[in-house]
């Protein structure tokens, strides 16, 4: 049976109004218990099991009876008696065809081209915790076969598919405000494929892959290959892998463990629709897979993974407007994209047949990215065709080989641009001495640690009044200072800060990161600042919550500080604004713990930054052995210092 039109039917109407404020339905007339129990129907929010917490013993009795189960026992054990028995497979019609429900529970026939879904609501959020464990139980159905690093060429691409598969049914379903029904919104869709953004064949659809027994390799590859036929954009990129593929004359995956794999990823308490799923659940389920099996991929950006709470600050510091130029220069899957993307929906966006969207008279971003990873750049790419965002992804190396450049070879400038790169890469000095962009015109950055060489090249990419927000190392902005002598980080330090470029910089709590507990900061620049002379510093390292294995920051934590940086305001043990001579009495440490105290005990040197400075005084000692030499040579002692 269907378990929610039957809790439905048992609500009081004092019990109806309740859920209907509770979950904040709109457009209901409460005074009617038939329009309360309508909406409810409707509405994906009001999931069975949600709607079961609201009723008392007696009335779980009744949807006992009603359901053909037993109503004895505890509360809670009804409960999961209940959610037990409707959850079981569906009932089957001529040659074992799921029968489909419509969302108010009716029983109707099967609503050809349209796929199954979990009725009433039925999928669980897919938090970081769930994610962690859905792919480990799909890694485990192919560890025979593949190497762990393989895992992801076979797991992410279905990952997608059954995105796709799940984003077109929710098209289906928000087109069915317009047309009436579902089925008449498929029928329409398969007529027109533009109604959609983007249209998936029946045979690519989760449901029809969930439901192939025999050949399923091959199937895999022709699916995947059909979507891509479909849709041109998602060419080389969904269709990279062959499911069917063998090695010396035998398969590399077979059939039976490629079934085991799908059957797990159709576990029906998850759905990855746009209302499912964090946006970039695609590069989150990478970098689990990479973390996971410890595959090492040089500069792969799923490697430093920007948790969603700090990409979304980052989009609310930068506050996109309406036709904007957004830029990456790492850009991995594309999650900072989209959250600039999102954040411009939020502020500027309409809801039309249920979702937001931008209206026509509102000109969208327009995105750019670079990547050096193929398989996280072909991810950027599938995440910017499903947020249909105006998005151009540009495979190759950044400081090697800028993508986006002008006519005249000059680096293209954007309004905003926003990154997370790879902390303390290491580059030959060649990389900024042979700059023919001439980005690196405030210095070179030592060996050991590019941090601000990847702040000249976002620098340079900024129009006349561009502003940025990147994610560095805690170090990058109190390294070298101190010193006696020059050091090379604190040089090119100084001269952004003398030029006035520094706006912010937000020191972010521990232990948000996957691939380190350090902190982390967020650096914000402006060409055209709003407060000239003044550096608004935030210590953020109190405001998260614990979590496991990783901590999280509120909606609170994240509306406080971006309430202090748009409103630019000193609050006492969170936040300082500071002149630009105090940052040159402390000679330019614009670490926000210096200046704004949160009660803590002192700090102590994470263990990545003292190896960072352990490496630049080998590399400062290099250099002056090599001048020492130099020196001695032209006086006649060649070879002298080393005996």
């Amino acid at each position: 049976m269907n378990l929610k039109p039957a809790i439905l039917d048992i609500l009081t109407r004092d019990d109806l109004k309740q859920i209907v404020d509770d979950l904040g339905i709109d457009g209901v007339d409460r005074r009617s218990a038939d329009g309360m129990r309508s909406a409810l129907r409707k509405a994906r929010r009001a999931r069975a099991e949600d709607l079961l917490a609201y009723m008392r013993k007696d009335q779980i009795r009744q949807v006992c009876e009603a359901a053909g189960v037993s109503a004895k026992g505890k509360r809670d054990e009804l409960v999961a008696r209940l959610v037990s028995e409707w959850q079981r497979p569906k009932r089957t019609g001529k040659k074992g065809t799921p029968m489909a429900n419509d969302n108010d529970g009716r029983a109707g026939e099967k609503q050809q081209g349209l796929p199954s879904r979990n009725e009433a609501g039925n999928g669980k959020k897919l938090d970081v915790s769930a994610l962690e464990s859905w792919l480990w139980e799909a890694a485990c159905q192919i560890r025979g076969p593949l190497d762990a690093p393989k895992f992801k060429d076979y797991i992410l691409p279905l990952i997608f598919l059954k995105r796709l598969s799940d984003v077109f049914e929710d098209e289906i379903r928000h087109l069915a405000h317009e047309f009436g029904d579902e089925k008449t919104a498929a029928k329409l869709v398969e007529q027109d494929h533009k109604l959609v953004r983007f249209f998936i064949p029946e045979a690519a659809r989760w449901p029809t892959i969930a439901q192939k027994t025999t050949g399923l390799g091959e199937h895999l590859t022709d699916a995947v290959r059909a979507v891509a036929r479909e849709n041109p954009r998602l060419s080389g990129v969904v269709d990279v892998t062959d499911f069917n593929a063998t090695t010396a004359g035998q398969r590399i995956v077979d059939d039976g463990r490629l079934t085991s794999l799908v059957q797990v990823l159709s576990n029906p308490n998850y759905r990855l629709g746009l209302e499912d799923v964090e946006p970039d659940i695609l590069g989150r389920a990478y970098e689990y897979l990479l973390r996971k099996f410890a595959e090492g991929q040089g500069q792969s950006a799923g490697e430093f993974y920007t948790p969603r709470e700090v990409a979304v600050i980052m989009a609310r510091m930068l506050d996109p407007q309406p036709g904007q130029t957004v830029y990456d220069p790492c850009c991995g899957s594309g999650g900072l994209l989209i959250k600039c993307h999102l954040r411009l929906l939020e502020t500027k966006g309409k809801r039309e047949n249920g979702r937001l969207k931008l209206p026509t008279k509102v000109a969208p971003l327009r995105l750019h990215g670079q990547e050096i990873n193929g398989s996280t750049f072909a991810m950027a790419r599938m995440n910017a065709f499903i947020h249909d965002m105006e998005a151009e992804i540009a495979l190759g190396d950044t400081m090697h080989r800028p993508a986006f450049t002008e006519g005249d070879g000059g680096i293209r400038r954007f309004d905003l641009v926003t990154a997370n790169p790879m902390w303390n890469q290491k580059f030959d000095a060649r990389t900024y001495e042979n700059d023919s962009y001439e980005r690196f015109k405030r210095g070179t950055p030592p060996r050991s640690s590019a941090d601000w060489g990847w702040v000249q090249h976002m620098y340079a990419s900024l129009k006349d009044r561009g502003r940025m927000a990147l994610v560095l190392d805690t170090g990058a902005v109190s390294r070298g200072s101190g010193n006696q002598g020059s050091n090379k980080e604190r040089d090119i330090r100084r001269q952004f800060v003398e030029d006035d470029c520094v706006e912010a910089v937000l020191l972010l709590p521990e232990n948000l990161f996957y691939n380190t507990t350090a902190p982390g900061i967020v650096m914000v620049l402006n060409r055209k600042k709003r407060t000239p002379g003044e550096i608004l510093l935030i210590n953020g390292s109190k405001l998260f919550s614990k979590g496991r294995p990783k901590n999280y920051l509120e909606e609170e934590h994240i509306e406080r500080i971006a309430e202090v940086y748009h409103e630019w305001k000193a609050e006492e043990g969170l936040s300082a604004v500071i002149t630009k001579d105090e940052a040159v009495k402390n000679d330019y440490n614009l670490s926000p713990s210096r200046y704004v105290s949160t009660g803590a005990e002192a700090e102590v040197l994470p263990l990545d930054e003292a190896v960072v400075l352990l490496a630049e005084a080998e590399e400062e000692r290099a250099e002056a052995d090599r001048a020492l030499d130099e020196v001695l040579a032209n006086l006649g002692f060649e070879g002298w210092r080393n005996g």
